[in-house]
């Protein structure tokens, strides 16, 4: 039957009959067919399907089996069935089309829509998609972009058609390429098992020393800011790194979270017990901020300034308070020091002008004291010396830096005046050797106590009588010396 017998649904569906309905050729039915002629390139193995031809009735009915060619690591592309259907297959006259497979033919199916080769074309074009799919599954498992389980699914579903596929091409080609598929697909699956399995080592080994890292910020690090921003950071990359068993992170989790929490409760004892100090501090320096102030008013400039001096030792040793009460204490307390540094300088200004004017006072008094004369009447001389030595105290302070100068040349004339008492003194005093032979008798008396304390083994009286026995040898010493130079 032909085209012209069938409905236009026939040729877009082509009828299928399987081997079970009678579809592969018998030997002696006196059916034969040809295979095409080829060309140099096609007589090659990767090129030639396998051929079942059929022997007629006049040959005895006997079927070839073709030989096998020799294994290859990697096979061959497979031929493109629909560039040479005829070489696969072919089309009775009933419109079965039949592959050819190493056991011979088999039906793969009817054709009864239109000619015999638009048939063998059709079943062709099924066998290149199988062929499309086979190829992109070595492409992909070759580039490394596809996944070999996926690969290695695929190519066993593929396998399982070949044996029913209603195809028409070099199933032998495409079964050694499936195979080859497998194989890899196999391979790549151990590789990946094997990456996965040094992924997951590395990735423990990563969080591993996350959690050592951890477990030691946690009992050693004083540096708390620091060391919570570490935590953190520890935390976001913990979260990065996959591939853990599930038993292995719970195990590494604890410890991390452990350590966590250890150092948390280290930093919040820590930062309680830097409370309550702050806030001893704050009560301490609350009580020297309140006496600075009542200071500021004291014009005891010395001993004052002494205390603020104190007052500034005790801040310091006080430690910080919470710092917005501390800034604001030592804002009050600088207030208070200020002001009174700044009352005290101002009153150290009016003093010094004054202690500059009674300077010049006191030149003036010098001036005058230049003019005493001792060499004439000497009693007119101390009089007017005591006159001026008590304008000078009258005068009051001068500049610091002025005393020595001006005491000096004061001190000078009094010594003059001194001189010259002394000396009129010595010439008129009549007890002058009794008074010499008086100190010698009491050194005497002293020395004579002194060793007898001392034979007693009495110290205490030793020392004294030895130190009154001084005293006296140098009073004696003085009347000699001024009994020497009448």
């Amino acid at each position: 039957m032909r085209a012209g017998n069938w409905g236009r649904e026939t040729l877009q569906r082509p009828y299928c009959i399987g081997p079970a309905n009678g579809g592969a050729p018998v030997a002696g039915t006196g059916v034969r067919w040809e295979e095409p002629a080829m060309s140099e390139q096609d007589s090659t193995p990767e090129a030639v399907a396998v051929t079942a031809p059929v022997a007629d009735a006049a040959e005895g009915g006997v079927e070839e089996t073709p030989k096998e060619t020799a294994p290859q690591a990697t096979p061959p592309a497979v031929p493109v069935a629909s560039d040479h259907p005829d070489r696969w297959g072919r089309v009775d006259a009933d419109g079965t089309v039949y592959v050819k497979t190493e056991d011979g033919e088999r039906a793969v199916g009817s054709w009864q829509a239109g000619e015999p080769v638009e048939g063998l074309a059709h079943f062709a074009r099924r066998f290149d998609d199988l062929r499309t799919e086979v190829e992109l599954l070595v492409s992909r498992l070759k580039s490394g972009a596809g996944d070999p389980k996926h690969a290695l699914t695929s190519a066993k579903h593929v396998k399982e058609q070949l044996a029913e596929a209603a195809v028409v091409g070099d199933l032998k080609a495409l079964a050694a390429r499936v195979e080859h598929v497998l194989v890899q697909a196999e391979a790549g699956m151990e590789k990946a098992k094997e990456a996965k399995e040094a992924a997951r080592a590395q990735s423990v080994a990563r969080k591993q020393a996350l959690v050592d890292e951890a477990e030691s910020i946690a009992n050693e690090s004083t540096q708390w800011k620091v060391a919570g921003d570490r935590l953190r950071q520890i935390l976001d990359e913990w979260k990065t790194i996959r591939g853990v068993d599930r038993k292995t992170d719970e195990q590494l989790w604890r410890r991390f979270s452990k350590a966590r929490d250890a150092f948390n409760r280290r930093r919040g004892s820590h930062f309680a017990d830097l409370d309550r100090q702050r806030s001893v501090a704050k009560t301490s320096k609350q009580s020297l901020v309140e006496e600075a102030e009542k200071l500021v008013d004291s014009d005891d400039w010395g001993t004052t300034a002494g205390r603020y001096k104190e007052l500034m030792v005790e801040w310091k040793a006080a430690g910080r308070a919470p710092k917005e009460a501390d800034d604001a204490l030592w804002q009050r307390f600088r207030a208070a020091q200020d002001a009174f540094f700044q009352k005290r300088s101002e009153a150290f200004s009016e003093r010094d002008a004054e202690f500059s004017a009674n300077a010049k006072l006191k030149e003036e008094l010098l001036a005058e004291a230049e003019g005493i004369d001792p060499s004439g009447d000497l009693e007119s001389a101390r009089n007017a010396l005591y006159k001026i030595q008590e304008r000078w105290d009258a005068i009051g302070k001068v500049p610091r830096e002025r005393i020595r100068e001006l005491e000096g040349k004061l001190r000078a004339i009094e010594e003059k005046v001194r001189g010259a008492v002394d000396a009129q003194w010595r010439r008129s005093d009549p007890e002058a050797e009794a008074r010499v032979a008086q100190f010698r008798e009491r050194v005497e008396q002293f020395e004579a106590q002194a060793a007898k304390a001392r034979a007693a083994g009495d110290k205490r009286r030793t020392e004294q009588a030895e130190a009154q026995a001084a005293q006296w040898r140098e009073w004696l010493a003085a009347a000699e010396q001024a009994l020497a130079t009448r």
